[in-house]
């Protein structure tokens, strides 16, 4: 319905550039998360106080893995957004708000570029879908014949 009063549709080919490119980001960056585990995985969890950081560096390991490799192929694209959106979302609560509280608006807002491009991003797909050059696209071919 979005989709319908913005005139998108999952044939924008700005939709494939931008699923390969959040999917890519998304994937290299669960990857990351188990090759550094102190600066980018669990270390950095327990310094940033997450609860359960174990648990909670697996979930968004994994989700990120998982999910930007589905992007990256454009398979079940909407659906892998929701889990992406959410983790991206706690990024943003659980650093880039204290980092507001503590150095303020404008170091926070340059910190939180990537992050906020990346929600931005997905919602754009939730909305869009995987554009015409995707396993998405290929499923719903073989439907219609």
């Amino acid at each position: 319905m979005i989709d319908k009063i913005l005139n998108l549709q999952s044939s924008t080919p700005a939709a494939v550039l931008i699923r390969v490119i959040v999917g890519y980001v998304f994937f290299v960056e669960g990857i990351q998360k188990y090759l550094y585990p102190d600066t980018l995985g669990i270390g950095r969890f327990i310094k940033i106080g997450l609860p359960i950081p174990h648990l909670m560096l697996h979930i968004s390991a994994v989700s990120e893995i998982v999910f930007g490799a589905l992007l990256i192929v454009g398979l079940f694209t909407r659906l892998a957004t929701i889990p992406l959106i959410i983790d991206i979302i706690v990024a943003i609560m659980s650093t880039k708000f204290i980092m507001f509280v503590q150095k303020g608006f404008w170091p926070a807002v340059h910190e939180s570029r990537l992050d906020f491009t990346m929600l931005l991003s997905l919602i754009f797909l939730l909305i869009v879908g995987a554009g015409i050059c995707s396993m998405d696209a290929k499923l719903s071919e073989n439907k219609l014949n």
